[in-house]
C-alpha cells in the first residue's frame, strides 16, 4: 500500500468517485464509486482528525493521470490556483461503476457507512431516496447476518463515541439490533426481519439533523424543539410516504415507535410488534450514547432500561433484546476480575461470559497488544462495566474488528 495524502479541493464532489479513498492507515473511507455530494460530508471526516489519502497501488490509473495533468499545468506556467484546486478524475475510458455495484465481500467501511446514512437521511431526495435507502438497508442486513457480533461491537463502539453524526449511528444501531433479535431470539420470518430493520432505519427520518444538533446542545430545549421531537413519529411517516414508502406495516411501526405499549407481544398487530421492538432497541441506544449535556448510561444500565417495561414488570421485547445482546453486547467496555479492562468481542455462551480483549492493564496503561481473556475462568470473569468517558484511550476499528 503506498498511501498519498490528498487535498479536500482535489476530491470530486456530486460524481462517483474515481478510485478508493483511504485514511493515514489505510482505512477505507469510501469505495471508488462512492458519490460524494457536498464538502461537509468530507469536512466531517477532518473534523474527526481523519486524513484524506488514496492508495496508489490500488488507484494507479486514476493517480497517474492526476500527476501527468499536474506535470502538465506546471510546464505551462498555469497560475498555482487554478492547480490547487484541481480535481482528481477517472483515466480517459473508464467508466465509473454503479453505487448498487459496491464490493460485497469483506467488512464493511463503517465510516462511510455512517456518512452515507447521515446523509441520506438529513436530506432525502424524492426519487433519488428509495433505490439509496434500499441500498443501505440491504448493507446493514447483509453484515448482520453475516457477521452479527462484527455489526454490533462496530455500531456500539461508534455510539459510544459519536455526537456530529449521531442521529444516524443511533438509527443504523436501532436497526441491526433488531434485525438480530427478531431473526435469532423472536424467530420472526426474514421478511419481518427485514421489515423491523427499515422501519428502524428510518423511525427519525423527519428529525435527523435536529438529533445531531441537540448531541452537541448544552442550552435547554426550545419550545419549536419540543414540538419536533412530540411529534416527529407522525411526521416521520408521513414524509417517508411523500418519499414513495407504501408499505402499511412499516409505516405504522413508525408511527407508532414512541408508543408506550407494555404486554404481550401476542396481543398486539404485526406493526405495534415491530414498533415495540424498536421502542425497547431506541431506549437501549439513546441511553449508552453521549449528548454534551449528559453523560451516557454504562451498558448494564441501559440493557435494564429495555428489559423492564413501563410498569416495571420484564418486557418481552426488551428480554429478547438482553437475551440476544447479552448484558455486556460487543463493543462494551467491562472490568475483570483481574482488574483489566477489556472490551466485548462476540456474545458468549452466556450473558454474562462473552469473548473479550484486554486494552488496559492491571496498572492502567494501554496494553498495546488486545490479549484476549476467557471470561468463563474466575480469574478472568467480568465484575463490571466501563464507562468509555473514563478510558483515555482510543483505537482504530479495524484492529478491534480484526479480533472477532
Amino acid at each position: 500500500m503506498n498511501l498519498v495524502a490528498l487535498n479536500i479541493d482535489t476530491i470530486p464532489l456530486g460524481q462517483p468517485l474515481p478510485f478508493a479513498l483511504r485514511g493515514a492507515q489505510g482505512v477505507l473511507l469510501a469505495h471508488k464509486g462512492y458519490v460524494i455530494r457536498n464538502r461537509a460530508e468530507l469536512e466531517v471526516l477532518l473534523a474527526r482528525g481523519v486524513s484524506l489519502c488514496v492508495d496508489t497501488d490500488e488507484s494507479g490509473d486514476s493517480h497517474r493521470s492526476y500527476l501527468a495533468q499536474l506535470h502538465q499545468m506546471l510546464q505551462s506556467d498555469t497560475q498555482l490556483g487554478q492547480i490547487a484546486v484541481m480535481k482528481i478524475s477517472a483515466s480517459p475510458g473508464a467508466a465509473p461503476p454503479r453505487e448498487r455495484e459496491r464490493e460485497t465481500v469483506g467488512p464493511p467501511a463503517w465510516l462511510e457507512l455512517q456518512v452515507r446514512a447521515t446523509q441520506l437521511l438529513r436530506t432525502p431526495q424524492g426519487q433519488e431516496f428509495g433505490p439509496r435507502f434500499h441500498a443501505l438497508h440491504e448493507e446493514l442486513a447483509r453484515h448482520c447476518a453475516q457477521a452479527p457480533d462484527a455489526a454490533l461491537l462496530a455500531l456500539v463502539l461508534l455510539s459510544a463515541q459519536e455526537t456530529q453524526m449521531y442521529s444516524a449511528t443511533h438509527a443504523m444501531l436501532v436497526s441491526v439490533a433488531c434485525m438480530v433479535t427478531a431473526r435469532e431470539t423472536l424467530r420472526w420470518p426474514e421478511a419481518r426481519v427485514l421489515q423491523v430493520g427499515r422501519a428502524a432505519l428510518s423511525m427519525n427520518i423527519s428529525m435527523t439533523a435536529l438529533q445531531d444538533h441537540l448531541a452537541q446542545q448544552t442550552d435547554p430545549l426550545s419550545w419549536p424543539q419540543i414540538m419536533a421531537i412530540e411529534n416527529h413519529a407522525m411526521q416521520s411517516e408521513a414524509l417517508l410516504r411523500q418519499l414513495g414508502v407504501a408499505d402499511p406495516v412499516w409505516l405504522e411501526a413508525v408511527r407508532r415507535h414512541h408508543e408506550r405499549t407494555p404486554g404481550p407481544l401476542a396481543q398486539k398487530s404485526e406493526a405495534e410488534q415491530l414498533a415495540r421492538l424498536i421502542q425497547r432497541a431506541d431506549v437501549f441506544g439513546a441511553r449508552i450514547a453521549p449528548r454534551a449535556s449528559r453523560q451516557p448510561l454504562p451498558v448494564t444500565a441501559a440493557m435494564q432500561g429495555s428489559y423492564y417495561d413501563e410498569t416495571r414488570q420484564v418486557d418481552e421485547a426488551g428480554a429478547a433484546l438482553v437475551k440476544t445482546l447479552g448484558i455486556y453486547p460487543p463493543g462494551a467496555l467491562v472490568r475483570l476480575a483481574s482488574q483489566e479492562v477489556a472490551v466485548v468481542l462476540r456474545r458468549g455462551a452466556t450473558a454474562t461470559t462473552p469473548r473479550v480483549a484486554v486494552v488496559i492493564s492491571r496498572t492502567g496503561m494501554p496494553t498495546g497488544e488486545m490479549i484476549p481473556r476467557d471470561t468463563t475462568l474466575p480469574n478472568w470473569k467480568i465484575t463490571g462495566p466501563v464507562a468509555y468517558k473514563d478510558v483515555r484511550v482510543t483505537w482504530p476499528l479495524e484492529r478491534i474488528l480484526a479480533l472477532v
